[in-house]
């Protein structure tokens, strides 16, 4: 079973809906997911599109895990850090910092995980991108904040020495699926500049007019990645 998680993007998109829904039980709260023969879909923000600081991420990965994922890959919406990295582009990241919270399935066991991005996985990702033709940069690092509030100026300025996007979800569900031992890959769509790094200051019509603008995108992508798995 290969799982897509999708985020923002896709929270208004048709391209699951007739897919069979499930509704799945786990420990951390009831989860629905939409299948389609070996692919499961999850949407991170749910049925009742919570915001991403709220996401029960064990609960939606515990699931997951439950239907038998060998596979997660997500799209994730980001600002950019760089001004190479352009609004309207992809990143498929090959690493990330979150040094605050994260959610862990060990908070009553001595276990520790060392964190990654399948590397297969990600490559895979890219391949479809250049076939497609998407503007997508190979590697980078992903900064993972809490929400649900955007970056300060300040806090910007002190990331992006250290990262190139920044976001609110990814290493969260990373860290899950690694501590499932379930590959991960993340496909970042970049929906703005992050505060602070153009001239014109950010606002909210810009990242939502850009969240459309990239959707058409993500589902010729996620249509791509579908269709390859049924012809191999």
């Amino acid at each position: 079973m290969k799982a897509i998680i999708g985020g923002t993007s896709l929270l208004d998109s048709s391209l699951f809906r007739e897919w069979d829904e499930q509704n799945i039980q786990t420990p951390y709260g009831e989860v629905q997911v939409r299948q389609a023969g070996n692919f499961v879909f999850l949407q991170r923000h749910g049925r009742k599109k919570v915001p991403p600081h709220v996401i029960n991420h064990q609960a939606n990965i515990w699931a997951l895990k439950t239907m038998g994922a060998t596979a997660v890959t997500a799209i994730n919406s980001v600002g950019s850090m760089k001004i190479a990295m352009k609004p309207g582009s992809f990143v498929i990241p090959n690493d990330f910092i979150a040094p605050w919270v994260i959610p862990t399935f060990y908070n009553s066991q001595m276990r520790f995980t060392i964190p990654s991005l399948d590397p297969a996985l990600s490559g895979t990702l890219r391949s479809h991108c250049e076939q497609l033709g998407l503007p997508v940069t190979w590697g980078g690092v992903y900064a993972q904040t809490i929400g649900p509030r955007f970056e300060t100026k300040a806090e910007i300025d002190f990331l992006r020495k250290y990262a190139d996007i920044v976001g609110m979800t990814m290493a969260s569900e990373a860290t899950l699926s690694a501590e499932c031992e379930i590959p991960y890959a993340s496909l970042c769509s970049v929906d703005n500049y992050a505060n602070g790094i153009a001239r014109k200051p950010l606002t909210m019509q810009e990242v939502e007019d850009n969240i459309r603008s990239n959707r058409d995108t993500i589902e010729l992508l996620v249509r791509t990645l579908l269709g390859a798995d049924l012809s191999s």
